[in-house]
């Protein structure tokens, strides 16, 4: 077989997932040429099945049900680890109707949190006008600088933005949780349907055994995990590690898959997604 397209986000957990399968830490018999970029920029790219193994927001993945299958490894799911609401000043909810919030990609996931979680963020339930779309990292200088009001913030950001300054309106992590009493679904790793099962279950073993094995050899990686990392604090680095890959990427399990298909369907009756189907993960 030929190399395979793989993509995946410059963010600590993806790197420290991927870190023993790119650097030929383990067997595999499948070849990979990767490619690391934003997770914003990997949604975008899944439109144009540009990757034939992608790290998706599963909001993005929403929209790509007959394109892309969802594996059980490599997952950022989990309790505690969902994005932030913040801003420079304390806004109640409903202060926030038409006041400019930024969002780290139109296609994440926090973004479709934003627009769960309250009706007051936008007059116009269509078109969102008011949510400005930017890079993850350049979201907390944006609100200190005044070009938004708020800001949803992920990654290394939920570390570092009370040091900046800023405060928290809400934890839409924590409402996800306490609305629907199931995990954070963030992002996952998604194999192109044409590639078959019998390619794509490989995948997902070679992957799971490239997460068991970074964390077997945790110091091992921080070289390559600092190589991309926008924090290269030891102490937010570890942070990040330890918020968002756990035993769902590992193998997402039936409670992990619940809270993808909870996500999905939600997604669905909302009129966020066009359809739904219920073979979205392999098995």
């Amino acid at each position: 077989m030929n190399s395979l397209s793989i993509g995946f986000s410059t963010c600590p957990n993806d790197t420290f997932i991927f870190y023993a399968l790119m650097n030929n830490k383990m067997k595999c018999k499948i070849n990979f040429a990767e490619t690391l970029e934003d997770v914003e920029t990997l949604n975008k790219m899944a439109f144009d099945s540009e990757l034939d193994v992608t790290k998706l927001s599963f909001q993005a993945f929403g929209h790509l049900l007959d394109d892309y299958l969802l594996l059980r490894s490599g997952s950022a799911l989990g309790r505690g680890c969902g994005p932030l609401l913040v801003s420079n000043k304390k806004y109640e909810p409903e202060e926030l109707i038409n006041k400019k919030i930024a969002i780290p990609g139109k296609y994440t996931t926090a973004a479709m949190l934003l627009k769960l979680y309250n009706n007051t963020v936008s007059a116009d339930r269509q078109d969102y006008n008011n949510l400005i779309e930017m890079s993850f990292e350049k979201i907390i200088p944006a609100i200190k600088d005044g070009i938004v009001d708020a800001g949803v913030i992920i990654h290394e950001s939920r570390f570092t933005y009370e040091k900046e300054g800023l405060k928290k309106i809400v934890d839409l992590g924590n409402w996800w949780e306490k609305t629907t009493g199931l995990s954070i679904p963030l992002g996952g790793i998604f194999a192109k349907r044409g590639l078959g099962e019998e390619t794509i279950k490989k995948i997902d073993t070679c992957i799971r055994n490239s997460v068991e094995y970074a964390f077997s050899h945790r110091e091992e990686l921080m070289g390559y995990i600092k190589k991309y990392a926008q924090e290269l604090s030891d102490d937010v680095i570890n942070q990040h590690i330890d918020l968002y890959v756990n035993q769902f990427s590992i193998d997402l399990g039936e409670e992990g898959i619940e809270a993808v298909r909870y996500l999905l369907k939600k997604g669905y009756k909302k009129g966020i997604f066009e359809s739904y189907r219920e073979d979205f993960v392999i098995y």
